[in-house]
């Protein structure tokens, strides 16, 4: 009997992350409003009355996709504030987070893609979504920069300049993929341009360190 249990679980999982999966291809090659949840059925190869089952709407399952992506994004950030890891100056902690946010949006490229350009569409989801973890996304970010700039690590910068351009260097890959591939024939699910990308963020950090 247990062992029965045990697969039923299993079974609920796969089919679960299989709704997951297809959404995020359909709703990023498509668009939101270009997908339907009999799309998303047929995509993950399941009855179209489980994606209902297990998320409600179509609403809700674009809902519970973004906030699994900034949950677990908010998470690095959070795990990589200074005081979290006392050996380390402020500025390669900045190095490192922008390391660790660049690999976790690569390896969830597509949900990252979905994501990001989701954000830029104003609706009511998006405008929680800022509220709840964009907000505190900026907040930690202005955390990180104010202790630099009180442990005279980093120069004394408008913080919040500082945040925009760090932020935007770290989802840019991911906020206009099409753009470097066609126009800079780059490709940015590759892990050899992240790690080349990294070291330029790292040099723009070692910049605003020194006052260059």
């Amino acid at each position: 009997m247990t062992h029965l249990i045990v697969k039923a679980k299993g079974k609920k999982t796969e089919t679960k992350q299989a709704i997951i999966d297809a959404a995020i291809v359909l709703f990023q090659m498509h668009g939101y409003n270009g997908t339907s949840v009999r799309n998303i059925a047929a995509e993950a190869h399941v009855n179209v009355a489980l994606v209902s089952y297990y998320f409600g709407s179509k609403k809700a399952l674009l809902e519970h996709l973004m906030e699994m992506f900034f949950r677990e994004y908010i998470q690095e950030i959070e795990e990589a504030i200074p005081w979290q890891n006392k050996t380390s100056s402020v500025c390669e902690c900045l190095v490192q987070l922008a390391i660790k946010l660049l690999h976790y949006q690569q390896k969830n490229f597509y949900l990252s893609l979905l994501v990001h350009r989701e954000v830029t569409i104003d609706s009511i989801l998006v405008r929680e979504l800022m509220t709840t973890y964009l907000m505190k996304e900026k907040y930690l970010m202005e955390t990180i920069f104010e202790e630099g700039i009180r442990k005279h690590e980093i120069c004394d910068i408008p913080i919040d300049l500082l945040v925009l351009q760090y932020r935007d260097m770290i989802v840019t890959p991911f906020l206009q993929p099409l753009y470097l591939r066609k126009v800079h024939v780059l490709e940015p699910s590759q892990s050899l341009f992240i790690d080349r990308y990294a070291e330029m963020i790292r040099t723009w950090i070692v910049q605003i360190k020194q006052g260059v």
